[in-house]
């Protein structure tokens, strides 16, 4: 018997019917296909976005995360059946103003989630360590599902999502069944907007 989520230190959580736990957020976890536009990158890159893709759906339906979101979604009163669907997307989407997008969600309760660039990636190797950009781009994709799922709720209060967003992160972060989170991945993570 797997453990309960207050004996993995999220607090507040109430157990669930079984009817509720067939109903996953990770049944709604979908890779998009590549894009017409994948002839346009480098084989490299498209070697890369595709094995993030698979890295970003193996992290969001980690058992402790899910976990983690039910108790987050009951906590926040948030109805899963709002969440129509969460879509990794293989390349990353710019914004006009040149930021990239890491989500998105929209009122008929679709998820986004897009990778980070190869070059900040790269980046983030050269920088830091194989280690350090595997567990950054894993706390992305937590930290960006956690976001846009608050969108739910808080569609025109950005400020207040980020925060929140922050907050849960900590706390799901703060787990000791979570990999150790290091300061400065929260600090790549919410210390700058530039990709987040």
């Amino acid at each position: 018997m797997s453990p309960t989520p207050r004996a993995l230190g999220f607090q507040g959580y109430s157990l669930y019917t079984e009817l509720e736990l067939v109903e996953l957020i990770s049944n709604k976890i979908r890779i998009n296909p590549f894009p017409n536009r994948v002839m346009q990158i480098p084989e490299r890159d498209v070697f890369f976005y595709r094995n993030y893709s698979f890295f970003v759906r193996k992290t969001l339906r980690e058992p402790l995360f899910q976990r983690f979101l039910r108790w987050l979604l009951k906590r926040e009163k948030i109805n899963n059946s709002v969440i129509s669907g969460i879509q990794i997307k293989v390349l990353p989407f710019q914004k006009k103003n040149g930021n990239k997008l890491a989500g998105k969600w929209n009122r008929h309760g679709n998820i986004l989630i897009f990778p980070v660039s190869f070059e900040l990636y790269r980046k983030l190797v050269l920088k830091h360590g194989k280690e350090i950009a595997r567990s950054y781009a894993k706390s992305r994709a937590c930290a960006t599902l956690i976001h846009e799922i608050l969108h739910a709720k808080y569609s025109n209060d950005e400020e207040r999502v980020r925060r929140l967003t922050e907050r849960y992160f900590s706390i799901y972060a703060r787990n000791p069944k979570t990999e150790d989170f290091e300061s400065v991945i929260f600090e790549i993570l919410f210390g700058s907007r530039n990709e987040a």
